[in-house]
């Protein structure tokens, strides 16, 4: 149970932590392509910040049995579960809200805690399942 509650807790501060790359990313670059282009590399940089913080932090006992390269490929993938939720609510709050347009970080905090608990399981029970001593 302490396992479980541990990989959370670290799942979440990962969490905060692609939530601030996230929108540092996209308040950068909407300027120049918008908030939906934009969101999307938003996407990918807290993606990348995430793999590398949740492999040597949250699942630092598990493993995946995969190279880095397509670990974090395999990643990437199983987040766009999570992501798909996360941009769906951010796209329908950004479009139906005027406040949410101008202030996109509110679209991100939604999208981003709706999408956690998809992430959180598609990484602990596919992605990184193993034990190290497995």
């Amino acid at each position: 149970m302490m396992k479980i509650l541990r990989e959370f807790f670290f799942f979440g501060i990962s969490g905060v932590i692609g939530f601030l790359v996230d929108t540092s990313v996209l308040y950068l670059l909407r300027g120049y392509w918008g908030p939906f282009i934009a969101r999307g590399f938003s996407f990918f940089a807290a993606v990348f910040v995430t793999w590398l913080f949740n492999r040597a932090i949250t699942f630092k006992k598990k493993r995946s049995g995969m190279k880095p390269q397509n670990e974090f490929l395999s990643y990437f993938l199983l987040m766009l579960g999570g992501g798909v939720i996360n941009y769906g609510l951010y796209s329908w709050l950004i479009t139906e809200y005027k406040i949410v347009l101008e202030n996109p970080i509110i679209g991100i905090a939604a999208g981003s805690i709706a999408g956690m608990v998809v992430n959180i399981a598609t990484s602990r029970f596919i992605l990184f399942r193993k034990d190290k001593g497995s």
